[in-house]
């Protein structure tokens, strides 16, 4: 029998049965799956084989579609929100364009988000993610260094966007990646750096050949834990790029930039007309490059959009507005536990007050309620009430008991 097998050949390469994973029988030979996976290849490679079927998802939102979905869990910011929507929009129409033999090749364009912290940049990426049939993954930058020092190396974001695309790659190709923290990288001068700078310009450079679109060997398990594992190679041309960052102080570049142009006549009603609360709307491209961004990097990144600082009346919405609002995760978490939980209007002026007291933001919202309702999340469960009711007083001795002195 063994000599029966031993026999039967690929009649195309001559391996014996034993030597391949699988042998296909045919009229009058035999063919093993390395000739099948070659002929494959070159039947691509000279063109010869049909035009696979370009991306396509059965009902494509349109850019108000999108914006209306954020709407409902992300309270202002309409600019950023349409610059996404209509970014994200673009990207499903150009993956639905390859492939249709058309000479008119859809270039895709990265945005940036900047914005303070607290401003909803993290927010609306991870609210995007829900609305998207293509693969999304957000990374942050502050880990990344380049290839060889301690830290995550670029591939790094694109292992974790095969990971959540079941390392189907033709999936991730088409995927979505944002990257938080963008502004951490910048380097720390407007001259280029003479030492090296191992987790700000090197890894801007290691940054461009994704953004621009290339064929990038990534590791499947990370770099450096599995050194052995086999490179799974993935083109970047149709992943798109969101960044964003909160760029603290660019606000001081933006006064310098503006008060150059202010000459002549009419400087002082020029003056007036800027408003100073809010510099970030000024944020021009010029001024990521001033802050520490590398020309090639800032050329990548062609859409810029500003979040604006959160006034009271915001705040005071996304407490009690979005779908996911933290007051309405509390009343859930009390109703579960069969409670009624009730806050006082004024309760919540006074989170707002803290809020816009402290600088935070958004952020600083939940970290306040945090604080005011650990101890009834503590106690409520094991009493037995069934109501709880927040006043202001309780809130303001709470919230007096859990912050640091001086806040």
């Amino acid at each position: 029998m063994a000599e029966k097998h031993n026999k039967r050949r690929c009649s195309f390469c001559g391996r014996n049965e034993a030597d391949v994973e699988l042998l296909m029988t045919g009229l009058e030979g035999y063919i093993c799956n390395n000739c099948v996976e070659q002929a494959y290849t070159i039947l691509r490679e000279e063109s010869m084989l049909p035009v696979t079927p370009s991306f396509s998802i059965p009902e494509l939102p349109k850019p108000k579609e999108i914006k209306a979905f954020l709407d409902e869990y992300v309270i202002g910011q309409d600019e950023a929100k349409c610059s996404l929507a209509v970014s994200v929009y673009n990207h499903y129409k150009r993956l639905m364009q390859n492939g249709n033999g058309d000479d008119v090749e859809i270039e895709k364009s990265n945005i940036v988000m900047v914005g303070s912290t607290g401003t909803g940049k993290t927010l609306l990426a991870r609210t995007i993610a829900r609305l998207l049939k293509v693969p999304f993954t957000i990374v942050d930058a502050t880990v990344l260094t380049e290839a060889g020092y301690v830290g995550e190396d670029i591939e790094s974001i694109l292992t974790r966007l095969l990971q959540v695309a079941d390392y189907k790659v033709e999936e991730a190709e088409r995927g979505i990646v944002f990257i938080d923290e963008i502004d951490k990288i910048a380097r720390k001068g407007d001259n280029p750096s003479i030492t090296r700078d191992v987790s700000g310009e090197g890894v801007q450079q290691g940054l461009l050949k994704l953004l621009e679109g290339s064929v990038v060997n990534v590791p499947p398990q990370g770099g450096r834990k599995h050194p052995d594992q086999k490179m799974i190679p993935v083109n970047t041309r149709n992943i798109l790029f969101i960044c964003g960052g909160a760029f603290d102080g660019i606000e001081k570049k933006i006064a310098q930039r503006l008060n150059t142009h202010v000459v002549g006549f009419d400087s002082v009603q020029n003056k007036l007309s800027i408003d100073k609360n809010d510099m970030m709307k000024y944020v021009t491209p010029q001024d990521l490059r001033s802050f520490g961004l590398i020309p090639e990097i800032v050329g990548r990144l062609p859409i810029l959009t500003s979040l604006h600082p959160l006034d009271k009346n915001a705040l005071r919405n996304i407490l009690t507005k979005p779908k996911n609002s933290i007051i309405k995760q509390y009343i859930k978490l009390m109703e579960m536990d069969n409670v009624k939980l009730t806050f006082d209007k004024e309760v919540l002026d006074f989170i707002v007050d803290k809020a816009v007291e402290y600088k935070l933001g958004a952020r600083g919202l939940r970290s306040i309620v945090e604080t005011i309702m650990l101890d009834k999340m503590y106690e409520v469960p094991s009493s037995g009430v069934k109501n709880c009711r927040i006043t202001k007083e309780y809130a303001a001795a709470q919230l007096s008991k859990g912050m640091p002195q001086g806040m």
